[in-house]
Formats: structure tokens, sequence, C-alpha cells
């Protein structure tokens, strides 16, 4: 009996490392005939990038900061009553000539097979799609799952029944997703230490001072370690993930652009000045 308790009991938490495999992401730099020059380089090179690379308990991440006196955030679904992107590289190409510049931009949370969100989603101001509370499969529905928004230069993660029962306000932009990895500090309570499936992913948290911080792991990692590095190591009281084996990056000062499996809602980070 006792046997049999211990197996239900792993199975559970690592209920959520239970993922479909993706597209291979491609890393890749301007010039590589991946992406056009072009759409990537105006106005970028007399910047530093807000992205660094670090580690964490021997896992290789890419951390990207947008802070509020600095940047604002917004986020893109696909041109004005057009299709979604469904890639970084669009979305560059995409952006008007006279456009903001952009910091960095991140795949952002979970969509349907023609790349619109299945959560939460609000796009300047506008309410696309509304706040998903039902219950089902996948990571999305391990809850909790939660909200990533923001008014100005204000940014939150929240779980969706604290952002149902507390935010009355629609916010400038938000996005749905899940499950969450820290939520009050703690780590979500079925992600495994160190579960068996192993996937490039990403996520975002708000730390006490107001900045919220991008992490997007350069290898397949575990849920469990990508949920310790925004505990541990940003100290994030919540942070939420975005996806897995689809996560994307474009940071273009560092002429980093990725493409691989199509992707729904994006984040985009943009330069104040």
């Amino acid at each position: 009996m006792r046997a049999l308790l211990a197996l239900a009991s792993a199975v559970l938490l690592s209920a959520c490392e239970q993922e479909p495999e993706g597209t291979p992401v491609m890393r890749t730099e301007i010039g590589s005939g991946v992406a056009d020059e072009s759409v990537q380089t105006t106005g970028t090179t007399a910047r530093s990038s807000d992205c660094e690379r670090t580690t964490f308990e021997g896992a290789s991440f890419t951390h990207c900061i947008a802070d509020p006196s600095k940047h604002r955030i917004t986020v893109d679904l696909g041109p004005d009553g057009g299709d979604p992107y469904r890639s970084l590289p669009n979305l560059a190409a995409g952006r008007p000539a006279d456009a903001a510049l952009v910091a960095f931009a991140v795949n952002g949370g979970m969509f349907d097979k023609v790349g619109k969100p299945i959560g939460y989603y609000v796009e300047g101001g506008d309410r696309l799609k509304e706040l998903n509370r039902a219950d089902g499969p996948g990571n999305f529905h391990l809850k909790p799952n939660g909200v990533f928004f923001g008014t100005a230069g204000k940014w939150e993660v929240r779980t969706a029944n604290d952002f149902y029962s507390n935010v009355g306000d629609r916010p400038a932009f938000g996005t749905q997703s899940g499950p969450m990895l820290v939520v009050a500090g703690k780590l979500h309570p079925e992600i495994a230490e160190d579960g068996p499936s192993k996937a490039v992913r990403n996520g975002v948290g708000v730390d006490t001072e107001g900045r919220a911080h991008f992490v997007i792991s350069d290898g397949a990692v575990s849920f469990g370690i990508l949920a310790r590095y925004f505990r541990d190591e940003i100290k994030t009281p919540n942070a939420l993930f975005l996806d897995g084996n689809v996560s994307q990056l474009w940071d273009p000062a560092s002429k980093r652009l990725d493409n691989g499996a199509a992707i729904g809602p994006l984040i985009v980070v943009e330069h104040r000045e």
C-alpha cells in the first residue's frame, strides 16, 4: 500500500511535466539567412542589451529585465484586424517605421491551433478574450494558473482567482498562461523538484521594486529549476510560466531573433525614449 501511495505522489508532482514535443527553436543572428537583416538592425546599434546570460544549478538562462523607468510593455497578437504574427521575425518585419524601439520581445502565453489566446488577453486596453477559469488538461489548466498584466509602469503577476477577485479595472495589457511557477513566495505545489520532462521554457515574474523579469532557458530544463530560479535567484513573489518547447526571444541589441514553431500572443518591451 505504501508503495502505491508513493507512486501516486510521484505522478502528481510530475503532472505539469507532461508537454507535447514542439518544433526545435532556432537561435539566429542577423544575416544568417533566416530573417531579413533590415527588420531588426535599424536604430538598435547604440543600445546595450537588457538581457544577459546566467547560470543557475548548472543550467544556462537568458534573463531580460524590464524597468518601468526605462521601458513600457505591450502585448501584440498580429497586425490590426489581421491574422496572428505567429513568429518573432514576422513581428519584427511588421512593426511600423515610426514605432518605438524594441528592447526585447518574447512569446507571451498559451494559444489555440490558429495562434489566438486561450485565456485572458487584453491588448491596448481592448479585451479580446475573457479570463479562463475552466478545468481541463495540459499545463494551462494546472491550477493555479495566472495573469501577467499592467497599466503604464505598474506590472503584476497574479493567480487567475486573485485577478478575478481583486482586479476591477481593465489593464492596458494582460495575458493569461499557466501554471504559476511561484505563488506568494512558494513553488507551485504540483511542480516536481526536477521532473523528467525537459524543454526550452520561459516565464515572467515581477520583483518587489516593480521590475518585470523575463527568463528563457538556453537549453532543455525542468519546470522545477525554472521555478526555483524565479524564487531563489530573482526572488519574485509570483512568477508565471509562459510556455515550453516553443519559447523564443527577440533581443535586437544582441542581434538574436529566435524562430521555430508557430507561437501566439507576444509580449513586447519597448524603450521609452
